[in-house]
């Protein structure tokens, strides 16, 4: 067990009280979600909090109650860019400094946001793990405090109000599905449903290369990663705590992984079938449920959308990886004669079948062609795998050798 109670979450929702600060957000309800699982699906949408993310929860709840002993005047947190924003944010509001450590190659769009709540921003390190290390190196005043992202059990009952507001809107829920970085979210979250609503299945999803939980599930002692490369870049926490690990192991019914071809398609689902913009690490839990993964055939489920801060150059990345995955975006190579007209012929075929040429290149120093001959390389876009096969149906029957590439 832990020393986190119910209580703590119930008072930390008491705290909660400024909607500039924090909003409840609402529970959303989506037909083309809930016809692709079978499933009465309710977004709950925490990328609609004003920092965009549901980490402000914690934040406020943690400086609050700083505030009030008044021997703190600058607070130090490192993050990849949501804690950022919601430190700086409650910082700011309950008068106190902040300095956030963010990794070197955070998401532009985070560090300036950050910086537009007040924090003043250090950039440092490869990774969060990275980041971490060189703000508690800033932390060593008598009146400087170290605001861990999910080791600190005021940071994880704020968390938790999110169970709560949950409980409260959809009393009827059966399964809540949760992203996990460090574990505060699902700690809190988990944490608050079992003392509320202990029949709900909590399931906690993580990014496959971002993977800590069952490991540290099956040791008995949080696990690290020392590189994590995923596009969720939120919940690349490479660790968890042994704060989190407690909770996930007495409150979580089940954890899972997802791809990152996975969480690109679930983020241009959101996109398409919702009209909401998540980041990847909001995208996960709607991942899971879309995948084999997580049968909630039948059931009333609430995946957590916990953040929408996606940086554009990422969001550019993570469409044309799922455009792929559907067959929407291909690149395909064409064996040819090195002539006049070849390029012109095969542009004519590509056309003539409603696709269109987003790029074209001729490529000639490959090992494996004859003197005379050449590939050229066409980024396609179509409709589907049927529309691209029959595209590449159509330049074979031209006589050519076709061969997808990525």
């Amino acid at each position: 067990m832990t020393d986190l109670e119910f209580a703590d979450v119930a008072a930390a929702r008491d705290r909660l009280d400024d909607p500039s600060v924090v909003m409840e957000t609402p529970l959303e309800s989506n037909r083309s979600l809930s016809g692709m699982t079978d499933a009465t699906v309710y977004m709950k949408m925490e990328h609609l909090q004003r920092t965009g993310s549901f980490k402000t929860r914690g934040a406020y709840n943690k400086l609050v109650q700083v505030a009030e002993r008044g021997d703190v005047s600058r607070v130090v947190a490192a993050s990849a860019g949501n804690h950022a924003q919601g430190v700086a944010l409650a910082a700011t509001k309950n008068d106190i400094d902040s300095t956030i450590v963010m990794p070197r190659h955070a998401p532009q769009a985070k560090v300036d946001a950050t910086r537009s709540y007040g924090g003043d921003v250090v950039l440092e390190g490869a990774d969060f793990q990275a980041a971490m290390t060189h703000a508690k190196t800033l932390a060593d005043g008598d009146d400087v405090e170290f605001v861990h992202a999910y080791d600190d059990p005021a940071i994880v009952a704020g968390q938790g109000t999110i169970g709560i507001e949950i409980h409260e809107t959809l009393p009827e829920v059966d399964t809540v599905v949760v992203p996990i970085g460090g574990g505060g979210l699902i700690g809190g979250i988990s944490l608050a449903l079992s003392e509320l609503a202990p029949d709900v299945r909590v399931i906690g999803v993580q990014a496959e290369s971002a993977a800590t939980v069952p490991e540290s599930l099956d040791k008995g002692i949080p696990q690290e990663i020392d590189d994590v490369q995923t596009i969720a870049d939120g919940i690349a926490t490479g660790g968890i705590s042994e704060l989190t690990l407690g909770l996930i192991r007495d409150h979580v019914d089940e954890v899972v992984t997802v791809s990152d071809d996975e969480i690109a398609n679930a983020t241009l689902v959101l996109l398409e079938r919702a009209k909401q913009l998540v980041e990847g690490a909001g995208a996960a839990s709607v991942a899971s449920i879309l995948s084999s993964e997580v049968d909630v055939t039948g059931e009333t489920v609430v995946p957590v959308l916990g953040g929408g801060n996606i940086d554009i150059s990422m969001l550019q990345t993570v469409l044309e990886h799922a455009l792929t995955d559907r067959d929407q975006l291909l690149r395909l190579r064409v064996r040819i004669t090195d002539q006049p007209g070849k390029m012109s012929e095969i542009s004519t075929v590509i056309s003539d079948h409603g696709a269109n040429i987003r790029t074209v290149r001729h490529d000639r120093a490959v090992d494996d062609l004859q003197v005379g001959e050449a590939y050229l390389v066409f980024q396609v876009v179509t409709s589907g795998s049927d529309h691209a096969r029959s595209v590449i149906e159509a330049i074979e029957d031209r006589g050519y050798e076709v061969e997808r590439v990525h």
